[in-house]
């Protein structure tokens, strides 16, 4: 009964490059909504190719929130995008109007709908001595340590997400504690908003293959390259830092700075998105509630809207 007493708030959900951005679009033109996104790539202003970040004519009108609001030198926490939405949330409503939530970093709403432990602060000694033991050893060995210390959350995080590795060891290293322990800890007191979980991804997995590789040589063709030799020459950014670990971004940084050729770059950056996709789709399936949607279906808007009371 309580839920039903609440607003409807959808959460527009799906891998990299399922079509979700548009459709959140279509569904908010309809609904008269306001946007919000959970990407934790289209926050930093100055990276727009890379992050595939609808520009103002794809936005076609539709007011969207949370992109382009700290600089790439800046770190934005899951905690601190959880405050906000909520804070969004709250005043999109106030001002009668439906919100949308969309995007793919599942993180985030991870953390929107189940809450999230109070971790300790990051340890920038730490963090460095990680970062550093990596570069000369690589992630798999620093994934092997986590697993020695905190099985759980090795096998929840997978050994190509370098920078939730780090996470979790640097909790464990600068707390005596491990994250598994600090999240068992958590409590949530529930959400102010009926969510509506919706998921978008193509039925054929290989589809989805084609279209990453699609958009990244539409990336590199709209210069990709150059906007992250801006970033490179502003010389007060590097290569640990959230923004440039993210998918293209560090693996055309690492290309700038001579690790490896262009034809070695694109095929790096294409496989690192396609496992970003599929630890999306990993955490998608876990969503018994949501209703899953073919990024084909020409009647996916009509099937949400049903769902709005």
């Amino acid at each position: 009964m309580l839920a039903k007493s609440l607003a409807d708030v959808i959460l527009l959900m799906g891998p990299t490059a399922s079509g979700k951005t548009a459709l959140g679009i279509e569904l908010a033109k309809s609904l008269d909504a306001e946007i919000i996104s959970v990407d934790s790539a289209l926050v930093y202003r100055g990276m727009d190719i890379g992050t595939a970040k609808p520009d103002t004519e794809e936005r076609q009108g539709i007011k969207h929130h949370l992109i382009d609001i700290i600089d790439p030198s800046e770190v934005f926490s899951a905690g601190q995008f959880k405050d906000r939405a909520l804070s969004l949330i709250k005043e999109i409503q106030e001002k009668g109007k439906q919100v949308i939530l969309v995007g793919g970093t599942m993180l985030y709403f991870h953390v929107l709908l189940q809450g999230m432990a109070k971790l300790p602060d990051a340890n920038p000694v730490i963090r460095q001595d990680i970062d550093e033991q990596a570069q000369r050893e690589g992630w798999a060995v620093i994934h092997q340590r986590l697993k020695a210390v905190d099985p759980v959350a090795a096998a929840r995080i997978h050994p190509n997400d370098p920078q939730r590795i780090q996470r979790a060891l640097e909790v464990y290293l600068s707390s005596g504690k491990t994250q598994t322990q600090w999240l068992s800890e958590q409590t949530f007191d529930g959400l102010p908003f009926n969510a509506i979980k919706v998921a978008v991804a193509p039925a054929d997995r290989s589809l989805l293959h084609e279209k990453i590789i699609l958009r990244f040589d539409q990336m590199l063709a709209a210069g990709f390259l150059d906007e992250v030799k801006a970033l490179r020459q502003r010389g007060d950014l590097t290569a640990a830092m959230p923004a440039i670990r993210a998918v293209g971004y560090r693996q055309a940084w690492s290309f700038l700075e001579g690790d490896y050729n262009q034809q070695t770059f694109r095929d790096k950056a294409i496989i690192a998105t396609r496992q970003l996709a599929k630890r999306q789709f990993t955490w998608l399936r876990r969503q018994t509630d949501a209703l899953n949607l073919d990024s084909s279906d020409k009647l996916a808007k009509d099937k949400i809207l049903a769902l709005i009371d």
